[in-house]
């Protein structure tokens, strides 16, 4: 019974969520229903026991995208009379989009069906008595180890080429050298001055 209620909780809220945050005319309100949307799937994953991918939407989701968001939508200078202008010539259109989303939901809710097999290759790929994140980090730091990492390096190829096809030397900018810091000499790089009283530099 208190299992049943805190999923309705929480799918209760995660619609309420995102709905909002698609309806609520402040960039800043939408994104922060957009974060309870996030806290209350976080919910719904932990009650199915996937508790590593409630724990990655609050840190990655919650605590580094929709923040980000927040942020960027604060320190934009947005007009809010032309906002709202502009989502009132898109509605019609935006209306046309929902239903035939909700017809495509409905659809697949209609013909969901729960397979046989789901236990046995959930009980195979997790053994009795390992937990679900446990036995994730057995699967991708064992079975898939190499792998794993070949997909680390080549996201570190990836933001190395992104930083050198976006990084401009400009003449006129004067930049740091840290070499040339750390190799300065003290003597030359602070002079001593002896002033007398009533006497200025």
């Amino acid at each position: 019974m208190i299992v049943a209620l805190t999923f309705y909780l929480f799918a209760l809220c995660a619609v309420i969520g995102g709905l909002f945050t698609v309806i609520s005319r402040n960039p800043v309100h939408s994104v922060l229903w957009l974060i309870l949307a996030f806290l209350s799937s976080a919910g719904l994953f932990v009650l199915l026991g996937a508790e590593f991918v409630a724990m990655l939407l609050i840190i990655v989701y919650v605590g580094a995208v929709a923040v980000l968001f927040l942020f960027v939508v604060m320190m934009l200078d947005v007009d809010f009379a032309e906002l709202k202008a502009g989502m009132a010539q898109y509605m019609p259109l935006a209306l046309l989009i929902g239903v035939i989303l909700l017809m495509q939901f409905g659809m697949a809710v209609g013909n969901w069906q729960v397979s046989e097999v789901a236990e046995a290759q959930r009980a195979a790929v997790a053994p009795e008595g390992v937990e679900n994140t446990a036995a994730l980090g057995l699967i991708i730091y064992d079975q898939y180890f190499l792998l794993f990492q070949l997909a680390g390096l080549i996201l570190l190829v990836a933001m190395i080429g992104a930083i050198v096809l976006t990084l401009r030397h400009r003449k006129d900018i004067k930049r740091q050298n840290v070499l040339e810091q750390m190799w300065r000499d003290p003597k030359d790089a602070m002079e001593l001055k002896d002033v007398k009283p009533g006497q200025g530099l």
